[in-house]
């Protein structure tokens, strides 16, 4: 009987793929704060949609980000990161027959714990593939604002699809530039190469 065997990307593969990756967050972030502008705030169907989406996005994404880095056994952090999102996005669904203080108040939940675990990989990955500040900046963030949404969940004005959409906003901006910072930093290593070759 034969196993299967994954095969550990080196790190200028591992490199590449996140350069794609971080790109394919910022789009599909940035995508979806558009449609929560356009669509969520006045479609309240549309709105608990997409806030159902976010999360459940979160959770395929670092399967698919474990799965391109050694696997999910081989990246304990994002196979949690998985299941919290994957649980979140269930809590949403269920929140919202609770009203949106308590959608908010899962989005909070959520995103400290995210948050704490984003930074908590791009630590792990800084030393060996570097261009890694933005994702730890930016778990930073994602753990701070989940307090903010926590202290919205128990205030008295409604919040909205309008109080997250930022969040996300913000997300595909550290996706973004860390993707530009990987393509600069494969620039110089290039150039270094070149000039010792």
């Amino acid at each position: 009987m034969t196993g299967t065997t994954l095969t550990v990307p080196t790190p200028a593969e591992v490199r590449q793929w996140l350069h794609s990756y971080y790109l394919l967050r910022a789009a599909v972030s940035g995508l979806w704060v558009a449609a929560a502008f356009m669509f969520g705030t006045s479609h309240v169907a549309i709105g608990a949609v997409l806030l159902i989406v976010y999360p459940a996005w979160d959770a395929v994404a670092n399967v698919i980000d474990a799965q391109h880095n050694g696997g999910l056994t081989r990246n304990p952090i994002q196979a949690v990161n998985a299941i919290v999102s994957g649980v979140t996005t269930a809590g949403v669904a269920v929140a919202f027959g609770f009203g949106m203080h308590a959608v908010i108040g899962v989005f909070g939940v959520w995103a400290t714990l995210a948050g704490l675990l984003q930074l908590a990989v791009g630590v792990r990955r800084w030393k060996t593939y570097g261009a890694q500040w933005a994702m730890v900046l930016s778990g930073a963030q994602s753990a701070l604002v989940g307090a903010v949404f926590l202290k919205q969940a128990f205030g008295g004005a409604a919040p909205s699809i309008a109080d997250i959409a930022p969040y996300a906003a913000f997300g595909a901006f550290y996706f973004l530039v860390s993707a530009l910072w990987l393509t600069a930093s494969a620039a110089r290593r290039r150039r270094m190469s070149s000039a010792t070759a």
